[in-house]
């Protein structure tokens, strides 16, 4: 195969799905991938599952702030945002804001939301009509993250919808149909413009007991964050929340749909759903890869990195390295051990994996539950990203 052929960063690679015979080879045969971009610079591709974990476990060379964490450079107002959400945190200002929240997305605490959650599910699967056709990724998908996300921030109802199409417009800039002709960083831009004023809203008003006024209260070492810091916070938090889990769930019905005798397992069977929703994670990840930025001169995997350059951690590939998973290009809803990389490693760790863990298991037991037979009715469409691994359209009857 001639992978020099396939530009790993061109989001047109990912409209017909990712290429994972490439990564395959380039595993085998390059797995610090030196890729040329079409603005003229160049980022390391890492592929293979240790050496991503590697480059994950040592943030003092591999730095999440110095470039942020997308390949395409940013400009300066760009970055500072960025560079306020937690995934695009250093040690240590990365422990300092992310540590007082740990509490509040623990297993337990995340336990405790399990009744709310099916009942937003109920709700969700409710409006959708037997026997019709509709488009599964927004007509059902978007909106059970959506709901989530705005309760546990206190958002009024009335502002979902457009808190959820911003955070969709934030992973998915490089499809037109998508931003609609609306400028690329809009999303995140209006989110954070909105987050400001919300919080200048609660701060005057009396405390409620949700993220939003916890974040607000909290002191983060040198005191509470700014309006303005909360605007950048609030947007990777809510954007986490809302797109990558409705990606979760449309990717995962598709799986299940694409493999009738996994479906059929798991119809019979409701305990195999938590391992479905693991196998989901790793073999449709929701994002491609994050980046980070050399601090200094070093070598991985044998490959000399120059201080200042680019360098990418594929999910996508990680997630079915042949030296971790047993036939890793087969969708196995029973596969174990089952250590993919969806979530991240060490401490960018994903701060709401129990989560989306919690909403994912919920999800699924209601929706076989409700519906006896589920069928795609066309051919779905993916969205046009390098980042976002995911669909756009899935036309279903159910």
């Amino acid at each position: 195969m001639d992978v020099s052929t396939v530009d790993i960063f061109d989001p047109d690679t990912y409209v017909d799905g990712p290429p994972h015979e490439v990564f395959a080879e380039l595993r085998r045969t390059d797995p610090v991938h030196w890729q040329e971009m079409a603005d003229g610079s160049g980022c390391w591709a890492v592929l293979r599952h240790a050496d991503l974990s590697y480059v994950a476990k040592h943030p003092a060379v591999f730095s999440a702030s110095l470039g942020g964490v997308v390949v395409e450079d940013l400009d300066s107002d760009q970055l500072a945002m960025m560079r306020m959400m937690l995934l695009a945190m250093d040690p240590p200002g990365h422990a300092k804001y992310r540590r007082p929240l740990v509490p509040h997305f623990g297993r337990q605490a995340i336990a405790e939301l399990e009744d709310r959650v099916r009942a937003i599910c109920r709700e969700v699967l409710g409006g959708a009509r037997e026997g019709t056709e509709i488009e599964f990724v927004h007509d059902v998908c978007a909106k059970l993250p959506s709901q989530v996300v705005g309760e546990l921030f206190g958002i009024p109802r009335e502002d979902w919808g457009r808190v959820q199409h911003w955070a969709e417009l934030s992973t998915s800039t490089q499809d037109a149909e998508v931003t609609g002709g609306e400028d690329a960083s809009s999303g995140s831009m209006e989110m954070a413009m909105y987050a400001i004023e919300f919080a200048g809203r609660r701060r005057a008003s009396e405390p409620v007991d949700d993220l939003t006024s916890l974040i607000l209260g909290t002191s983060f070492g040198d005191g509470p964050m700014s309006d303005v810091d909360f605007g950048s916070f609030f947007v990777q938090l809510v954007t986490a929340g809302n797109d990558t889990t409705k990606t979760m769930l449309s990717s995962g019905l598709h799986a299940l749909l694409t493999h009738p005798d996994q479906m059929a397992d798991v119809r019979a069977d409701r305990s195999l759903i938590p391992g479905a929703v693991e196998e989901i994670l790793r073999w449709a990840n929701p994002l491609h890869y994050f980046r980070r930025t050399a601090s200094e001169d070093t070598e991985l995997a044998g490959t000399k990195i120059a201080a200042g350059q680019k360098v990418a951690m594929l999910y996508t590939s990680a997630n079915r390295d042949e030296d971790v998973f047993a036939d890793p290009q087969r969708f196995d809803i029973r596969r174990g051990p089952n250590p993919h990389l969806s979530f991240g490693i060490a401490e960018h760790f994903c701060l709401g994996a129990h989560l989306a863990r919690l909403e994912g298991r919920v999800f699924f037991e209601e929706l076989l539950a409700t519906f006896p037979a589920i069928e795609l009715t066309g051919d779905p469409v993916r969205v046009r990203s390098n980042l976002n691994n995911g669909f756009k359209r899935l036309p279903v009857r159910l």
